[in-house]
């Protein structure tokens, strides 16, 4: 029988198993359990908005969207969301699903640090962003009835979870902060790291090789 919370159908499919297992395996509790709730709550307010989502495809960019923290596939060279992104791709390619389909996955992922661009995108990208805000910046979390919260915050608990998120945000950048450019990952590594610094957008305008 398929595991429902909050109202919301965790699809009982292999390519679901497998990617439950996959995450499950490579992250801690604390990303885990976000990711799962990032999946409900995005849900949750995509059906408010009357938007049709596939579910496998939400599963996978809920579950994979913080995957590129992890040691496991983490890379030292390129952002984080790009990590997790090329993880769902492949991933789902391999489970066979089309291009397009893993491509609209491939956005969800890269794009759900960059406010407001996934809303205009395809709803597979939209839901990951919904999510996301709603787990970890609290944004419209009033649109969540108190017993979806209860429901999913006791099948995904989330013990000390700013503090804990965080943290993992600095391990998973630490050794790569020249990616964290233009994003707002930046602020992340100027809490943890006093000798952070960050880069200038308009300074490198101003000392561009161009002649005034």
């Amino acid at each position: 029988m398929p595991e429902t919370v909050a109202g919301i159908t965790i699809p009982d499919t292999e390519l679901v198993r497998d990617a439950t297992a996959l995450v499950h395996d490579a992250a801690d509790d604390t990303l885990f359990h976000h990711s799962r709730r990032v999946f409900v709550w995005g849900m949750l307010k995509a059906a408010a908005r009357g938007l049709e989502v596939d579910p496998e495809l939400a599963y996978v960019g809920g579950l994979f969207h913080d995957l590129g923290l992890t040691t496991a596939y983490g890379t030292k060279d390129r952002r984080f969301e790009l990590d997790g992104a090329e993880a769902a791709y492949t991933f789902l390619r391999d489970h066979g699903r089309s291009a397009e389909e893993a491509r609209n996955v491939w956005l969800a992922i890269a794009l759900h640090t960059t406010p407001e661009v996934p809303m205009h995108l395809a709803p597979e990208v939209a839901v990951v962003t919904l999510g996301v805000e709603t787990d970890v910046l609290g944004l419209g979390l009033d649109q969540i009835e108190q017993w979806q919260r209860a429901e999913t915050v006791a099948a995904h608990p989330r013990p000390d979870f700013k503090n804990r998120i965080l943290q993992a945000f600095y391990d998973g950048m630490a050794d790569r902060p020249q990616t964290t450019f233009g994003t707002m990952n930046d602020d992340v590594l100027a809490a943890f790291d006093p000798a952070f610094r960050r880069e200038d957008f308009v300074r490198i305008i101003r000392d561009s090789n161009w002649p005034e």
